[in-house]
């Protein structure tokens, strides 16, 4: 799933390709993928973009009178830059023709999660919004007394979109492996020098990793984005090498996530079992990071 510095770089590259210019058609391919009925979709047919801003990882694209595009990604939805009028594919799940070319949105696989909502205004936008920090405006202390709210795993807590903003399965493992936490650790029993190494790592990783996509990217459309990056520490890294340490990278599984992590430098030499996982997590913590995004989603609905 397209998380924080993936989503940044997304943006950046399409405010120098559409802002300013006219939204002249929506197709949309999938009937699973429109979530919302008003505004309706030929409320934004005419107007031009204005500005563009990130919630989480959702891409929100702001048009003229207040109207938003809000897209959704989830764990297999990708962006694309065509020509105007791009002929869609059966992967495609919709396109957005402006007047210079077409964001074009693809999904792999037959679970079609990925979501687009359109909102009105800041508060149309704000129910769309789960509402966890922002890394790079939280304080030390808002980010202390977040961790400190509830018990939770700092795999949990680090991927919660309620607690904070963007941070999904790929980055919160290469987090936790720069602080020399474990996944497993529990956010009551951290010490006050462990949340200030979990701070300041948070906000490196997430910096150093934007900036890296940003220099790959230069003035190319971002395609190709992946959770599995061959500079990764230890995400997607089991059995290889931890590049500080030299141990091997070893994984936790629950359903069908997977958490990576160095026993060296994070857990003190001690094996996590699979097991343990399981039973750190509470019963109603959704399977995988794609599942609490849908969760969270359901629960703005039923607010609103």
């Amino acid at each position: 799933m397209p998380e924080l510095p993936d989503i940044t770089i997304y943006i950046e590259a399409l405010e120098k390709r559409i802002l300013g210019q006219r939204l002249e058609n929506v197709r949309i391919a999938s009937p699973f993928l429109l979530r919302s009925v008003e505004p309706p979709v030929a409320s934004a047919i005419g107007k031009s973009a204005v500005q563009l801003r990130r919630i989480g990882k959702r891409i929100c694209i702001g048009l003229e009178e207040e109207i938003w595009l809000v897209l959704h990604l989830m764990i297999a939805g990708r962006l694309h830059w065509g020509a105007k009028g791009k002929k869609l594919s059966r992967q495609h799940l919709a396109a957005f023709d402006f007047s210079n070319g077409s964001l074009l949105w693809t999904e792999a696989g037959s679970q079609k999660r990925a979501s687009l909502h359109l909102a009105r205004g800041e508060a149309g936008l704000a129910e769309l919004d789960p509402g966890g920090l922002e890394v790079f405006s939280m304080t030390k202390e808002e980010f202390a007394k977040t961790l400190r709210s509830e018990n939770h795993t700092l795999k949990r807590a680090l991927t919660d979109p309620e607690w904070f903003s963007g941070i999904g399965n790929a980055y919160s493992d290469e987090i936790l492996w720069q602080a020399k936490l474990s996944p497993l650790a529990q956010t009551l029993k951290l010490k006050d020098e462990e949340i200030a190494r979990l701070f300041e790592a948070t906000r490196e990783s997430l910096t150093a990793w934007t900036e890296r996509l940003r220099a790959e990217m230069g003035e190319k459309f971002p395609e190709g984005v992946t959770a599995f990056r061959p500079e990764m520490a230890v995400h997607g890294k089991y059995k290889q090498d931890c590049p500080r340490c030299g141990g091997k990278v070893q994984r936790i599984k629950y359903a069908s996530n997977e958490t990576n992590y160095c026993p060296t430098c994070q857990t003190g030499g001690k094996l996590l079992a699979d097991r343990a996982f399981s039973r750190l997590l509470r019963e109603d913590w959704p399977r995988t990071p794609e599942e609490l995004e849908m969760r969270m989603g359901k629960v703005k609905s039923s607010k609103s």
